[in-house]
């Protein structure tokens, strides 16, 4: 058990320091390079990292009695692509990211609480699952 929990522990720690590098270095290096379309790679790539640290978050902190709902996983997900189809949305009707920041700061938000919430939940049930089989 304390294998696991470990290894977890070394998941969300590396999940957090490759999301750090990735959107507190590579991004801003690359928006003041003038490298929109670089900046935009490396968001996306940066929310894999981010969802994985909630999913280890949950794998260590939660505690699951019984088999839980997929509430929060459904609900994040349909939050990630709410947001992420009413910003392009907002980008084909003429309102880029690069001219108007602030119109795409809520679809920004609700992007990121969608994946924090489909990491915690797919981490939740996972360490349920996990701890039914013992």
């Amino acid at each position: 058990m304390e294998t696991k929990r470990k290894r977890y522990s070394l998941l969300l720690a590396g999940c957090v320091i490759v999301a750090a590098v990735v959107y507190l270095v590579s991004i801003p290096r690359h928006v003041q390079a003038g490298q929109h379309s670089r900046a935009v790679l490396y968001l996306g790539i940066g929310w894999l990292p981010y969802t994985g640290a909630f999913y280890a978050a949950a794998r260590l902190f939660s505690s699951p009695a019984a088999l839980p709902n997929m509430r929060a996983a459904d609900i994040g997900l349909g939050l990630f692509l709410l947001s992420l189809l009413l910003s392009l949305g907002l980008d084909a009707w003429g309102f880029s990211p690069e001219q108007i920041p602030t119109a795409h700061l809520l679809q920004a938000i609700g992007i990121f609480v969608g994946l924090a919430l489909f990491g915690w939940g797919i981490g939740r049930r996972s360490k349920s699952i996990a701890g039914a089989e013992r």
